[in-house]
């Protein structure tokens, strides 16, 4: 076997008692193998011995490693998304799929005719003469404006004068005469200073042909030369055929690979893998270092693969292999109590691994089995996510469901959720108000953000710790998507994500999140009712 610089072999006492998987893994839901935890532990270390990266690291990176198998060998592959230290091909990582930073590469050289096309844009924007022509188009505006005004000003007082002299009996032709006369010269002053105006705006918009013929070329370029990268990114999958990124979205949503496609870590390990002769067993990615201000992620966790980005990618690249089946496609068929039951509400307690309403997948979900129990007509409310357990009403008729969901809006609901922290929190209470909005990239992950979110407010009260977590009591105000789950995790939150949290946290056994209680007023008998789910752990 050939010396691999890239390949690190596992020691044989960290092989001891280990058994390999069955499947390879399910990169958007996984609980990480006991190898990639320890080719991962690997992995920082060497990544704490470079001081020249420490900064950028720092400042955060998705990492990746991908347990693998040759001749038999059981060792690792590594690989960080997008570049580190401006560099596709460090040797302890698995090279880029397509090295879009070759200096003497196609990217390179259409980077740089697209670079000074900007230079000639900026240029021409920032011109002495475009400033020059652009400063005479104020001042021409406001003299206008300004003639303007004064001539109307006098023909006011004008008219004040004729109406005066009409009133004694004054010769009302020529009064007449002279109005016509005044707004025939104000049409002249008008045109006068307009000419100025147009010649000079002429000036400017042939400048500005110039700047909107290069701005078309760039777009161009930039449209040309992504579908040129896109084509180069030639995908591998383990049956051993290949398709590049634009064949592979063709007949995806977006149509089209968006930007960074096949540069994160899951499909670079696996890229190296398959070109190497390297048989996958099992990946994991996880970040280092800080979490950006917008989202939430925590160094040392591990992540499931981006959906934008790589679940295209993904899917074409692990047909061949084996690989664990969605929890989501096969979720046991769990049984669902009813919890309260009248005329027009029923409320149910939802199951943690159920989906509130039906989804891509053909799976069940709470409202088609509420549906089957009391018949099609039954609306539901509002929803949970699909691995939060409890409270969930639905209305028995429209009116019903109106009604319940304006309340909903207006507040008049109440609602408190438990929860488990993964951390040790001192009993306190207060409010988090953090604006979500859909991570676009990464979906269904939400991310802070105080120019394009939402309001997302929550009361909560901490409990209690035990078995190093603490007990959380939630009262959400508003019901945005994963509110609670990244007003723990978040850093201006509590800091502390919610246990079993596979997006923003750690995988655990489920996602310890319960809705407990709902509290109103009853819509048709006007009587409070409380509506309450026994908290499961």
């Amino acid at each position: 076997m050939s010396a691999d610089s890239r390949f690190h072999l596992f020691a044989d006492g960290e092989l001891a008692g280990v058994e390999l998987p069955r499947r390879f893994t399910y990169p958007f839901c996984y609980v990480p193998h006991r190898l990639c935890e320890v080719a991962a532990g690997h992995l920082q270390q060497y990544l704490d011995s470079r001081d020249d990266w420490c900064d950028e690291l720092q400042g955060g990176k998705m990492m990746g490693v991908l347990v693998v198998e040759r001749d038999g060998l059981i060792g690792y592959l590594a690989a960080y998304s997008g570049n580190l230290a401006h560099r596709y091909d460090h040797e302890y990582f698995v090279p880029a799929v397509c090295d879009l930073l070759s200096v003497n590469g196609f990217f390179a050289r259409e980077e740089k005719i697209i670079t000074e096309i900007n230079h000639k844009i900026a240029a021409e924007i920032s011109s002495p003469e475009r400033a020059s022509l652009v400063s005479r188009l104020v001042q021409a505006t406001e003299a206008c404006d300004a003639e303007v005004a004064q001539y109307k000003a006098f023909m006011k007082e004008s008219k004040t004068r004729r109406d005066v002299a009409r009133s004694e009996g004054a010769d009302v032709q020529s009064l007449i005469t002279e109005s016509q006369f005044q707004k025939a010269e104000l049409r002249r002053i008008q045109q006068r200073h307009r000419a100025v105006i147009d010649e000079i705006k002429a000036q400017i918009d042939a400048r500005d042909a110039v700047i909107a013929e290069l701005k078309t070329e760039r777009q161009q370029r930039s449209v040309a030369l992504q579908r040129l990268v896109f084509d180069r990114f030639v995908m591998l999958n383990a049956r051993g055929e290949s398709r590049n990124l634009n064949q592979i979205f063709a007949d995806t949503l977006q149509g089209a690979p968006p930007s960074g496609a096949g540069e994160c870590a899951a499909p670079k390990l696996l890229q190296y893998a398959y070109a190497n002769g390297y048989k996958p067993r099992a990946m994991a990615e996880f970040w280092v270092g800080q979490s950006p201000k917008d989202e939430v992620r925590r160094h040392g966790c591990y992540y499931p693969s981006c959906k934008a980005k790589c679940e295209p990618i993904l899917g074409w690249m692990l047909q061949g292999l084996d690989v664990d089946p969605n929890p989501l496609e096969n979720a046991a068929e769990k049984a669902v109590e009813v919890l309260y039951e009248d005329e027009w509400i029923v409320a149910v307690d939802k199951p943690e691994g159920m989906l509130s309403v039906p989804g891509k997948l053909s799976v069940d979900s709470l409202q088609e089995r509420v549906q089957r129990m009391f018949g099609s007509e039954m609306h539901i409310v509002h929803r949970l996510d699909m691995a939060t357990s409890g409270v969930l009403l639905f209305a028995r008729t429209a009116p019903i469901h109106r009604q319940l969901q304006s309340m909903f809006k207006s507040r008049e609901i109440e609602k408190c959720y438990v929860a488990l922290l993964d951390a040790v929190i001192e009993p306190r209470s207060g409010s988090i108000d953090l604006p979500l909005v859909l991570n676009p990239d990464d979906r269904p992950r939400q991310m802070v953000s105080y120019t394009h979110g939402k309001q997302a407010l929550t009361h909560y009260e901490i409990v209690g710790a035990e078995d190093g977590r603490s007990r959380v009591l939630f009262y959400p105000v508003t019901g945005r998507t994963h509110q609670l789950r990244v007003h723990a995790a978040h850093c201006d939150g509590l800091d502390a994500p919610i246990a079993g949290d596979a997006l923003y946290g750690t995988v655990a056994d489920r996602l310890y999140l319960h809705a407990h209680w709902v509290k109103f007023i009853h819509p048709v008998t006007r009587e409070p009712i409380k509506i309450e789910s026994k908290v499961p752990f």
